[in-house]
């Protein structure tokens, strides 16, 4: 049990990382979050919180892609309708 939820941490440790390089605040100001957060939460053993953090850091990767759809939106918008009101 513990190694199936190994596997599911480290998968979404990676995921949140390669989410991370396009964050507003940069690369490196994410990654530091990202690692102070899995750090905070290293000795956790029971598999039902386990399982709680996961569903969290879940959350946290649809909130980002939402964040990076919003954002290259607005651009797109920018980039093809003028706003300018004459």
């Amino acid at each position: 049990m513990a190694n199936s939820l190994r596997g599911e941490v480290v998968k979404l440790y990676k995921n949140l990382l390669y989410l991370g390089r396009e964050y507003p605040k940069g690369a490196d100001y994410f990654r530091s979050r990202l690692k102070a957060a899995f750090l905070k939460n290293k000795d956790e053993k029971d598999p039902e919180k386990i399982k709680q953090l996961i569903a969290r850091g879940e959350f946290v990767i649809k909130e980002l892609e939402a964040l990076y759809f919003l954002r290259k939106y607005r651009a797109m918008k920018q980039r093809y309708y003028n706003d300018d009101k004459q």
